[in-house]
Parts: structure tokens; C-alpha cells; sequence
């Protein structure tokens, strides 16, 4: 693959889906832009950079008397850009994986009220069939937790309705079994029996949960842009995606007690440090503890 193809496809990416400013969008193709200078003196493609060339390429950084701060924004932009080009599968294997830039500290994750969730829910025209499907899309984002990749690749088969759970296939193709609400299960009952068998599916994509109304497996562009709507319909001005739903999901449970092996299990994370980021806990709840607990209070 080409440098100028990969970055129009990120460019897209970047606007589309994570709705970025267009002073963010080209902050990141900035560093992108870098990386494709390093590589071209060196011939190589997006595709084919390896580990110790993007080595090469952090110490070149570190040469130039960059502050830790830019090297770690830099380092963070590679990152991205190469969890796009594995996600889109233009590459089998992250090179990025094992680099580590100056620990910087870690951005909390944007969450949900449950007063949102449920204005977000409300603001849904049931009365059309994508009103319908978009209810029970939300409902399972929000009750198991999901990754957007798990939720349109999401099959039939492996939605078991006797026993509440999901079986979703995660990242590296690892698959777990989610548990799944009660209100999750109804509004997907209701979307699969009153829409999804009325649609005249396309030959290939019978298996999937969610369709568009052309009978074909949802792309997470979709995803995106249906939360979007209805984050603007119900007057929520927090910029959110799907995987809001996922930090919500986690935040909601560990306020409420949950053990963060449970968590750790249930968002299919390898280690439990990347679950950590989700205990941070909103001040209302904190002082509220405070109150309840501490003896001088």
C-alpha cells in the first residue's frame, strides 16, 4: 500500500468516525507525515514497517531534541494510525504493539450518565424499523459492553437467548461469552422478529445480527453516525461513539461495586492495568462516600 492511499484512508477515518476537528485531523496526519518521510528515504510502505525501523525512527525523534511531551504525541498518533490499517486489515500485525514512549500520564475515557443513557434511549423513533434496530443496538452496547467490531460482526448463532448471553469474537480473533440484560434481550427479540426477518438479506451476510435496510451487515461508519443523530436529537452535547457505550458500560458497574477482574473479563482486556483506566469514579459519588463513610465527615 501506498503512503498518499493510507493516509486518505485514515484522513477518513479520523473525520468520519472519530468526528475530529480538522486542527486534530492534520495534528495527525503531521505525524504521520514524519514517520512516511523516515520510511521513504528507507523505501518503505505502511505495510511492510517494521518494529526496529519504528525504533530507529523514536530515537531519530529523541535526536532532534524533541521534548518527551511531542515524542509521546507523536508515538500516540503511529499508534493510532497502525490500530486503523490492523482494524481495516491492510496489515496482519501491529508493528507498534511493544513501543513505548514517556509515561505521560492517562486521559480519562468520556462516560454517560445513566440519566443520559436513557435520554439517549428515549430520543429513539420507535415507530420506524430503524428506530426499532437502533433500540436494540444500544441496549446490547450498553448492557454487555461491547467493542463496535463485536457488535456488527455480531451472529445469530451465537446470540443465545435461554441463557443470556453473547458469544462475540474480540480483538486477535479471541472469543468470550458476555452476558446480556434482560431489556438488551427484549428489544433484540423484538428488532429480529418484527424487522430483521421481514428484510431481504443478501446472500453472505444471513448470519449477522444487524443489517441496514438493504439486507447487509452494518459498517461501524454506520454505528457512528446513528449515535451522533441521536446524541443531537436528545440535546446531549458530549461528543460520543460507540465506545462511550463500552466506558459507561464499565464506569456503571464499578460505581455499583462490581469486582475489576469481572470487568477485566467482561471487556475481554488481556491485562487487568488497561481495566484501571475505568475506576475513576465521578466527584458526586466520591463525596457522597466521603459523607457516608469517613468518621469526621
Amino acid at each position: 500500500m501506498k503512503w498518499e492511499a493510507a493516509r486518505h484512508q485514515y484522513t477518513q477515518y479520523l473525520t468520519l468516525e472519530r468526528s475530529l476537528a480538522d486542527n486534530s485531523v492534520q495534528a495527525y496526519l503531521h505525524d504521520i507525515r514524519l514517520l512516511e518521510q523516515f520510511c521513504e528515504k528507507r523505501r518503505e510502505a505502511p505495510d511492510t514497517v517494521t518494529y526496529p525501523l519504528l525504533q530507529e525512527f523514536i530515537e531519530q525523534l529523541n535526536d532532534m531534541g524533541m521534548s518527551p511531551h511531542s515524542q509521546a504525541r507523536i508515538l500516540s498518533g503511529i499508534k493510532s494510525f497502525y490500530q486503523f490499517l490492523l482494524f481495516d486489515q491492510v496489515i496482519e500485525q501491529d508493528p507498534t504493539t511493544l513501543l513505548e514512549g514517556p509515561k505521560l500520564g492517562r486521559k480519562l475515557p468520556d462516560t454517560l450518565s445513566y440519566h443520559e443513557i436513557v435520554t439517549l434511549l428515549e430520543a429513539i423513533d420507535h415507530s420506524t424499523p430503524e428506530g426499532q434496530r437502533n433500540r436494540a443496538i444500544l441496549e446490547v452496547l450498553y448492557s454487555s459492553g461491547l467493542r463496535v467490531s463485536e457488535l456488527i460482526n455480531l451472529r445469530m448463532t451465537n446470540v443465545y437467548d435461554d441463557i443470556g448471553f453473547l458469544r462475540v469474537t474480540g480483538k486477535g480473533d479471541k472469543e468470550r461469552l458476555v452476558p446480556v440484560g434482560k431489556d438488551a434481550l427484549k428489544y433484540l427479540r423484538i428488532y429480529r422478529e418484527d424487522v430483521r426477518r421481514h428484510l431481504k438479506v443478501v446472500p453472505g451476510h444471513e448470519n449477522f445480527v444487524f443489517l441496514n435496510r438493504r439486507g447487509k451487515q452494518l459498517t461501524r461508519v454506520m454505528i457512528f453516525t446513528i449515535i451522533k443523530d441521536l446524541a443531537k436529537k436528545a440535546g446531549i452535547k458530549k461528543k460520543i461513539s460507540p465506545h462511550t457505550f463500552r466506558h459507561s458500560f464499565a464506569t456503571h458497574l464499578l460505581e455499583g461495586g462490581a469486582d475489576l477482574r469481572v470487568v477485566q473479563e467482561l471487556l475481554g482486556h488481556e491485562s487487568i492495568t488497561t481495566t484501571e483506566i475505568y475506576t475513576h469514579l465521578d466527584r458526586d459519588y466520591l463525596h457522597q462516600v466521603i459523607q457516608e463513610f469517613h468518621p469526621r465527615s
